[in-house]
Protein backbone atom coordinates (compact mmCIF):
# COMPACT_ATOMS: atom_id res chain seq x y z
CA UNK A 1 0.00 0.00 0.00
CA UNK A 2 2.97 1.86 0.86
CA UNK A 3 5.00 1.68 -2.31
CA UNK A 4 1.47 2.36 -4.31
CA UNK A 5 0.82 5.51 -2.72
CA UNK A 6 4.21 6.76 -2.55
CA UNK A 7 7.18 5.18 -4.58
CA UNK A 8 5.20 3.95 -7.65
CA UNK A 9 3.80 6.67 -10.51
CA UNK A 10 0.95 6.33 -12.42
CA UNK A 11 -0.11 7.53 -16.16
CA UNK A 12 -3.68 8.21 -15.50
CA UNK A 13 -2.44 11.07 -12.84
CA UNK A 14 0.36 12.82 -14.95
CA UNK A 15 3.21 10.44 -14.31
CA UNK A 16 3.33 11.12 -10.30
CA UNK A 17 3.07 8.98 -6.97
CA UNK A 18 -0.72 9.37 -5.53
CA UNK A 19 0.50 10.75 -2.69
CA UNK A 20 1.20 14.16 -4.55
CA UNK A 21 -2.57 14.30 -5.57
CA UNK A 22 -3.60 13.62 -1.92
CA UNK A 23 -1.24 16.58 -0.71
CA UNK A 24 -3.82 19.00 -2.98
CA UNK A 25 -6.68 18.20 -0.78
CA UNK A 26 -7.43 20.61 1.42
CA UNK A 27 -8.37 19.24 5.16
CA UNK A 28 -11.21 21.64 5.69
CA UNK A 29 -13.83 19.87 7.86
CA UNK A 30 -16.98 19.12 5.96
CA UNK A 31 -19.78 21.03 7.39
CA UNK A 32 -23.16 18.32 7.69
CA UNK A 33 -25.95 19.34 5.92
CA UNK A 34 -29.26 19.22 7.25
CA UNK A 35 -31.72 17.02 5.26
CA UNK A 36 -34.97 18.67 4.06
CA UNK A 37 -37.97 16.78 4.77
CA UNK A 38 -40.31 16.67 1.51
CA UNK A 39 -44.33 16.68 2.12
CA UNK A 40 -45.31 13.62 1.75
CA UNK A 41 -48.51 11.04 2.09
CA UNK A 42 -49.61 7.35 1.68
CA UNK A 43 -50.96 5.73 -1.01
CA UNK A 44 -52.07 2.06 -1.85
CA UNK A 45 -50.38 -0.15 -4.94
CA UNK A 46 -53.83 -1.48 -6.93
CA UNK A 47 -53.62 -4.95 -8.43
CA UNK A 48 -51.98 -3.29 -11.48
CA UNK A 49 -48.95 -2.04 -9.31
CA UNK A 50 -50.18 1.77 -10.11
CA UNK A 51 -51.08 3.98 -7.61
CA UNK A 52 -53.19 7.30 -7.59
CA UNK A 53 -51.32 10.15 -7.05
CA UNK A 54 -52.98 14.12 -7.95
CA UNK A 55 -55.70 12.18 -10.86
CA UNK A 56 -52.11 10.32 -12.58
CA UNK A 57 -51.05 7.40 -12.20
CA UNK A 58 -47.80 6.36 -11.36
CA UNK A 59 -46.20 2.73 -12.29
CA UNK A 60 -44.81 0.62 -8.57
CA UNK A 61 -44.46 -2.83 -9.47
CA UNK A 62 -47.43 -5.74 -9.07
CA UNK A 63 -45.28 -7.06 -6.80
CA UNK A 64 -46.22 -4.23 -4.27
CA UNK A 65 -49.89 -4.93 -5.23
CA UNK A 66 -52.20 -4.10 -2.27
CA UNK A 67 -49.26 -2.67 -0.07
CA UNK A 68 -48.65 1.25 1.45
CA UNK A 69 -46.27 3.09 0.26
CA UNK A 70 -45.38 6.93 0.74
CA UNK A 71 -45.34 9.72 -1.70
CA UNK A 72 -43.14 12.98 -2.16
CA UNK A 73 -42.75 15.09 -4.56
CA UNK A 74 -39.43 17.34 -4.79
CA UNK A 75 -37.43 19.23 -7.53
CA UNK A 76 -40.19 17.69 -10.39
CA UNK A 77 -39.82 14.12 -9.51
CA UNK A 78 -42.38 12.13 -7.89
CA UNK A 79 -40.55 9.52 -5.05
CA UNK A 80 -42.26 6.29 -4.03
CA UNK A 81 -41.03 4.46 -0.80
CA UNK A 82 -41.87 1.24 0.82
CA UNK A 83 -40.83 0.54 4.45
CA UNK A 84 -38.39 2.67 3.71
CA UNK A 85 -36.77 1.70 0.50
CA UNK A 86 -36.83 3.51 -3.00
CA UNK A 87 -38.87 1.85 -5.11
CA UNK A 88 -39.61 3.99 -8.09
CA UNK A 89 -39.03 7.74 -9.04
CA UNK A 90 -40.99 8.78 -11.78
CA UNK A 91 -41.02 12.92 -13.77
CA UNK A 92 -43.73 14.44 -12.26
CA UNK A 93 -46.37 14.53 -14.94
CA UNK A 94 -49.71 15.78 -12.29
CA UNK A 95 -50.81 19.44 -12.43
CA UNK A 96 -49.20 21.29 -9.83
CA UNK A 97 -52.24 22.83 -8.94
CA UNK A 98 -53.40 19.35 -7.77
CA UNK A 99 -50.62 18.46 -5.69
CA UNK A 100 -51.16 19.98 -2.47
CA UNK A 101 -54.64 18.65 -1.88
CA UNK A 102 -52.82 15.14 -3.11
CA UNK A 103 -50.64 15.56 -0.50
CA UNK A 104 -53.45 15.94 2.35
CA UNK A 105 -54.94 12.68 1.28
CA UNK A 106 -54.04 9.35 2.86
CA UNK A 107 -54.16 5.85 2.20
CA UNK A 108 -58.07 4.50 2.90
CA UNK A 109 -57.40 1.50 5.55
CA UNK A 110 -57.38 -1.92 3.65
CA UNK A 111 -60.15 -4.08 3.73
CA UNK A 112 -58.80 -7.64 4.29
CA UNK A 113 -59.08 -9.83 0.81
CA UNK A 114 -61.05 -13.07 1.06
CA UNK A 115 -59.02 -16.25 2.14
CA UNK A 116 -58.55 -18.43 -1.42
CA UNK A 117 -60.16 -21.83 -0.46
CA UNK A 118 -57.72 -24.54 -0.69
CA UNK A 119 -57.26 -26.89 -3.97
CA UNK A 120 -58.30 -30.14 -3.82
CA UNK A 121 -61.09 -33.23 -3.75
CA UNK A 122 -64.54 -31.10 -2.71
CA UNK A 123 -68.04 -32.11 -2.62
CA UNK A 124 -70.85 -29.69 -3.56
CA UNK A 125 -73.84 -29.01 -0.75
CA UNK A 126 -76.57 -26.88 0.08
CA UNK A 127 -76.88 -24.30 3.37
CA UNK A 128 -80.03 -25.45 5.17
CA UNK A 129 -82.45 -22.44 6.30
CA UNK A 130 -80.43 -22.63 9.56
CA UNK A 131 -77.25 -21.87 8.15
CA UNK A 132 -75.71 -25.50 8.43
CA UNK A 133 -74.39 -27.77 5.69
CA UNK A 134 -74.45 -31.83 6.26
CA UNK A 135 -71.29 -33.90 5.45
CA UNK A 136 -70.77 -37.33 6.70
CA UNK A 137 -73.16 -37.07 9.25
CA UNK A 138 -71.97 -33.68 10.45
CA UNK A 139 -73.67 -30.32 10.58
CA UNK A 140 -71.30 -28.02 10.28
CA UNK A 141 -72.44 -24.30 11.10
CA UNK A 142 -71.66 -21.71 8.19
CA UNK A 143 -74.43 -18.83 8.21
CA UNK A 144 -77.85 -17.88 8.21
CA UNK A 145 -77.00 -14.66 5.43
CA UNK A 146 -75.83 -18.38 3.57
CA UNK A 147 -78.87 -19.98 3.56
CA UNK A 148 -79.96 -21.94 0.18
CA UNK A 149 -76.84 -21.14 -1.11
CA UNK A 150 -74.73 -23.94 -2.57
CA UNK A 151 -71.55 -23.99 -1.29
CA UNK A 152 -67.91 -26.74 -2.09
CA UNK A 153 -66.81 -28.33 1.29
CA UNK A 154 -63.20 -30.18 1.71
CA UNK A 155 -61.38 -31.90 3.82
CA UNK A 156 -58.07 -30.05 4.35
CA UNK A 157 -55.71 -31.94 7.13
CA UNK A 158 -57.49 -32.09 10.11
CA UNK A 159 -60.06 -28.97 8.84
CA UNK A 160 -63.66 -28.85 7.25
CA UNK A 161 -63.25 -26.06 4.73
CA UNK A 162 -66.13 -24.41 3.48
CA UNK A 163 -66.11 -22.19 0.45
CA UNK A 164 -68.13 -20.89 -2.44
CA UNK A 165 -66.89 -19.45 -5.43
CA UNK A 166 -63.31 -19.70 -4.24
CA UNK A 167 -63.69 -17.65 -1.61
CA UNK A 168 -63.18 -19.65 1.55
CA UNK A 169 -66.46 -19.01 3.96
CA UNK A 170 -65.39 -21.45 7.20
CA UNK A 171 -62.95 -23.64 8.76
CA UNK A 172 -64.27 -25.99 11.51
CA UNK A 173 -62.09 -29.21 13.07
CA UNK A 174 -63.33 -32.22 11.80
CA UNK A 175 -66.08 -33.52 14.19
CA UNK A 176 -67.88 -35.92 11.95
CA UNK A 177 -66.88 -39.63 11.77
CA UNK A 178 -64.37 -39.89 9.19
CA UNK A 179 -65.20 -43.47 8.09
CA UNK A 180 -68.52 -41.98 6.17
CA UNK A 181 -65.79 -39.40 4.03
CA UNK A 182 -65.70 -41.58 1.24
CA UNK A 183 -69.52 -41.95 1.04
CA UNK A 184 -69.53 -37.84 1.53
CA UNK A 185 -67.49 -37.64 -0.96
CA UNK A 186 -68.64 -40.29 -4.19
CA UNK A 187 -70.63 -37.16 -5.57
CA UNK A 188 -67.86 -34.99 -5.38
CA UNK A 189 -68.30 -31.48 -7.57
CA UNK A 190 -71.49 -32.69 -8.58
CA UNK A 191 -75.23 -31.74 -7.32
CA UNK A 192 -75.86 -32.24 -3.65
CA UNK A 193 -78.03 -34.90 -2.59
CA UNK A 194 -81.68 -34.84 -0.95
CA UNK A 195 -80.79 -35.66 1.81
CA UNK A 196 -77.84 -32.89 1.61
CA UNK A 197 -80.04 -30.01 0.37
CA UNK A 198 -82.45 -28.25 2.77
Amino acid sequence: MHEDNHDRRHQGIGDVVPWERFRLATAEPAVPVEPTEEPSTTRRVGRTGKISFAAVLYPVGVWLDGETVDVSVADGLVSIHHQGVLVATHAQRHRPAKEKPALKRKARASRPRPKQATVGQSVTRKVDSSGNVSFAGHGYRISKKHCRRQVQVAIVGDTVEISAGGELLKVHPIRHDRSRENGAFVNAGGRPSRINAA
